[in-house]
Formats: C-alpha cells, structure tokens, sequence
C-alpha cells in the first residue's frame, strides 16, 4: 500500500531529519509511529502527502510514485488529521466536514448522508450537531470533527500527526475509544505519529520506534514489549528486563464470564495455567479467547484490555501522564 524506499530528507544545513529509512505498510494497517522529539515522525507524516518533499528515495502508494500522481489527485485520496484541528469557525460543522466531498464534485444528497452517517459514528448527533459552529463544541467534540472531516471524502489513507496530544485525558481516553472502532469498522490504512507509547500500544497494528532520523525498530506491540531490539527500545517501552510476561499474572487480564454465557461453545478456550507468553501468541491471531479452570470458563481475555493494562503499567512505572 505505503512503501518508503531509502528515504531522506535532509535540510540545507546538512541536517538529516530522515536518514535512509525503508519500511512498508499494508492495506488497512493502522501503523504508529513514535519517538522523542526530533527524531523525525512528523517528517517521516507529511513526506506521504508531499507536505514536505523528500531529498532522496522513494515513497510508493499502490505501487506508484508519489511524485507521478497529481498534487490534487493524491491529496484527495489521503485524510489529514493535525493536533490543531484548523475548522473553520464560520462554517457550521455539516460545512466543514462537506469540504473535500464538494470539490471532488459529489452529490449533495449524497454528501448529507455521509455527514450525518459520520456524525452519529462518533457518537455526535446529526440533528444536534450538524447545525452548530465550531465553538459551540467542546474540544473533545471539535478533534472528533476533524477526525471524521478526513474521512468524509471516503480516502484510501489517513494521516493523523498526535491528533490527541492537546486534549485532556478522558476526552483523549474517549477519542482513542472511537478510532478503535473507526478502526474495526472501516479498515482504513492509517498512519499515525505520536509520543505516548501508552497510545501506541493500544491502537497500532504494528509501531514504528525512531531515532535520530533512523528506524530503530519496527513491530506489533507484542513483539515491542516481549522482544524489545536494544536498551532504547526496551527504555522508551518500559519493558523491565526485557520481558514483562513473567511479571504480569493472567488474572489480572481477565473480564468475568456472565451467567447466560456459561453454557455457550467457544471456539478458541485455554487453561488458566497457559504461559501468558502463549495467550499473547494466540491473540495476535484471534480477537479474543476464553479462560477456563477445571472445566469450567472463569473469563475472556481480548486484545484490547491486554493493551489497556500494559500501557497502564507502562504509564504508572514510567510516571507518565497523558498531559
């Protein structure tokens, strides 16, 4: 889908903010990438969409160039997300999200109902909000606005540079909440910077770590936390000793099976007793597995409530706040 081929760019100075990195992404990923400040993400983001143009290499989408497809034609097909979500206060929200669907000539009837159908995804109802001005929505309310504007036009790609970085920690709990399920549910290729490895953990299909420029490692968040390639990434991800699994007990994982679900077949089930190095194993490959203990299902582990609780884990050991 996304391919950097030896990619640079370096600054006039001599300054390389990207050094000869290679990497692809793949239809539907949602790939993060993450490092301290000045490492080169956010350079690495707006190279995608020639916001910045690269100096050597080349960056591929679908096999093309991005030098070979028209300005327009390619920046249509990318949603942008930035922290400063720039809606234009004159224009009630139903305007602003409309932007891209107009100039690329659609339908009105059919841009209505895409704005209404995106508004009420994000838990924003059409008829409260879709009249409204920027400033009569919260902050939280507003970054939602500028998430589903670039994906109004229905692009093939979404950038999304640290869309939540400036909003408090239960609207940017919340706001990570619905892009998991934009993300189950419209699978779109998205690439998105950030500096918390806590938001990493929980959204990113595979996460990208940088340095200075350079791809230190590239992986899920799994193999992040249980295979770290070097001290900085063991230090940046929190992971003690290189492995957290011994230290974490299965239980802590578990969500409580309900009465009416004590009967029913589960497909993918495992001991209490199973290594949590082989639960994890199983979940890269399923949503979701059943817990059981002398023949009887004590609770459900899934993907997201492991993540919640290592990035959890990573944030209180660290001292991290989402501020």
């Amino acid at each position: 889908m996304i391919k950097f081929e030896n990619v640079s760019k370096r600054y006039p100075d001599g300054t390389a903010a990207v050094d000869s990195i290679q990497f692809d992404i793949q239809q539907g990923e949602f790939f993060v990438i993450i490092g301290p400040s000045g490492c080169g993400k956010t350079t690495t983001l707006k190279m995608i969409n020639r916001l910045i143009p690269l100096t050597d290499g080349t960056i591929f989408i679908n096999g093309k160039k991005i030098s070979e497809y028209d300005i327009h034609e390619l920046r249509w097909n990318i949603g942008y997300v930035l922290q400063q979500i720039a809606l234009f206060p004159h224009m009630t929200i139903e305007e602003n999200i409309a932007i891209v669907p107009e100039m690329k000539k659609w339908e009105k009837n059919k841009i209505k109902t895409r704005i209404h159908e995106l508004l009420d995804m994000v838990g924003l109802d059409h008829e409260t909000y879709a009249h409204r001005k920027p400033t009569e929505l919260s902050g939280g309310q507003q970054q939602r606005v500028g998430v589903i504007r670039a994906l109004a036009a229905d692009p093939e790609i979404i950038l999304m540079d640290e869309p939540f970085s400036a909003l408090d920690p239960i609207s940017r709990e919340k706001l990570q909440d619905d892009l998991l399920d934009l993300k189950k549910n419209l699978k779109k290729t998205t690439v998105f910077v950030t500096h918390d490895m806590r938001e990493a953990l929980k959204l990113a299909d595979r996460i990208c770590i940088m340095k200075e420029g350079k791809i230190v490692q590239i992986g899920t968040p799994h193999e992040l936390v249980t295979n770290p390639a070097n001290n900085f990434v063991k230090d940046f991800v929190g992971a003690k000793n290189g492995n957290w699994t011994s230290e974490i007990k299965l239980e802590d994982l578990l969500e409580p099976v309900k009465e009416n679900e004590m009967e029913q077949a589960y497909t993918i089930t495992a001991p209490v007793s199973t290594p949590l190095k082989e639960i994890l194993e199983i979940l890269y490959e399923h949503e979701q597995l059943t817990i059981e203990k002398d023949g009887k299902l004590i609770g459900h582990i899934n993907r997201g409530s492991v993540m919640k609780y290592l990035s959890t884990t990573i944030t209180e050991e660290r001292g991290l706040t989402n501020e």
